[in-house]
């Protein structure tokens, strides 16, 4: 009899006690324009910073024409910034700063700036920069942000029909599978249900199942 192996993509919980971390439902836009210049704000929610620098390479060739792309990250241990030739502080602080306001997570903010022909100096580009992102998230649908999960489980083909039931009973995303000499199912769900994930699997398989991905 062939084996299935079942994959639930991971992540650590959440701390007790720990305050809720928000991110967004959709991207949100804004257009400003500031003494000639325009800024074009986006904030999105992003899973990192590899989609994160995907989204500003879209921009930048979107905007080829434009003067900076400005833009501030937070998720987690892959955050950041950047000025991006514009004078230290004045730009990717100003975003990190309203982001941090909102009390955001796994959310990328960028601003295009097309240049004007008239200088705002550093107190006006704080402004602007600031302005351009928060006039974006009036409109924002903040969302509480739940960090996902992975477990890696074997059972007999047998049990396949278990699982998947297993699976769509409590909503979990089947984010793919493929039938070899085993079947790999990868399945994304909430990292502080992995435990209790383990478990339910074993009694579901009668002990049979196999699981590795748990600390």
């Amino acid at each position: 009899m062939g084996k299935i192996t079942v994959l639930i993509i991971a992540a650590a919980p959440k701390r007790k006690n720990r305050l809720p971390v928000y991110t967004l439902a959709q991207p949100v836009h804004a257009d400003i324009e500031r003494r000639k210049s325009r800024f074009i704000a986006l904030v999105l929610p992003v899973a990192g910073r590899d989609a994160a620098q995907q989204v500003l390479a879209g921009l930048r060739a979107e905007h080829h024409g434009a003067t900076h792309v400005c833009w501030a990250l937070l998720a987690g241990g892959h955050s950041g910034m950047s000025d991006d030739g514009e004078p230290s502080g004045t730009a990717g602080r100003p975003i990190m700063e309203v982001l941090r306001h909102h009390e955001l997570d796994n959310v990328l903010g960028a601003v295009v700036r097309t240049f004007g022909g008239i200088r705002l100096g550093a107190g006006g580009l704080v402004r602007a920069y600031t302005d351009a992102i928060a006039t974006a998230l009036k409109s924002a649908q903040r969302i509480e942000y739940v960090a996902q999960a992975s477990l890696q489980v074997e059972v007999d083909y047998g049990a396949e029909a278990k699982v998947r039931r297993w699976i769509a009973l409590h909503g979990y995303l089947l984010e793919s599978s493929s039938h070899g000499a085993s079947v790999v199912l990868t399945v994304i769900l909430p990292a502080a249900e992995r435990r209790a994930a383990q478990e339910t699997l074993r009694d579901l398989t009668q002990g049979q199942a196999r699981i590795s991905g748990v600390d």
